[in-house]
């Protein structure tokens, strides 16, 4: 896990040894308690390439997770949290940790993902500005997505995988 160069990010898979640090992470970055099952889905081998611990200079900083969703044949991947440790936080980590995700979904052919999509508390015009720099755009509004926090209405941005087609 060390890097030589300084103020480096770098990414580990999730196992069941760094999940108590996804644990903590999860519960210092996000004001929901997660479900067992949202810990047992995130080890689960095909999202492997889409559940991170974010590391910067060999200390875990931050987590990004998602899931694989079907529905009606389509493909989308769903980024259900990612965040980075306030201090470190404007050191390109966020989208470093993106970035990675971005790419594995691009290359990801088994099955092939034809979106990636995430919701944003109406409150957090960081968070969306940030996902729109990155190519996301809003394309609704689930109202009372939270249902234990305030505003409890979420932004849905949505981001399409680039689709080439080849006749």
């Amino acid at each position: 896990m060390s890097s030589s160069n300084r103020g480096a990010a770098s990414f580990a898979s999730l196992t069941p040894n760094n999940l108590g640090t996804v644990r903590k992470l999860n519960s210092v970055l996000f004001p929901i308690k997660y479900s067992e099952k949202f810990y047992t889905d995130i080890l689960l081998p095909e999202v492997d390439d889409f559940c991170k611990l974010v590391y910067y200079n060999d200390v875990p900083v931050g987590t990004i997770c998602c899931r694989l969703e079907t529905k009606d044949g389509q493909v989308s991947l769903y980024l259900m949290t990612m965040g980075i440790l306030a201090p470190y936080r404007s050191r390109q980590l966020g989208s470093a940790s993106l970035k990675l995700v971005l790419d594995a979904a691009a290359t990801h052919t088994k099955p092939k993902i034809d979106r990636i999509y995430l919701h944003v508390q109406i409150s957090n015009v960081d968070a969306k500005r940030f996902y729109e720099r990155h190519g996301f755009m809003q394309v609704g509004v689930h109202e009372n997505y939270y249902k234990k926090i305030e505003p409890r209405d979420a932004w849905i941005l949505e981001k399409r995988t680039t689709v080439e087609v080849t006749e």
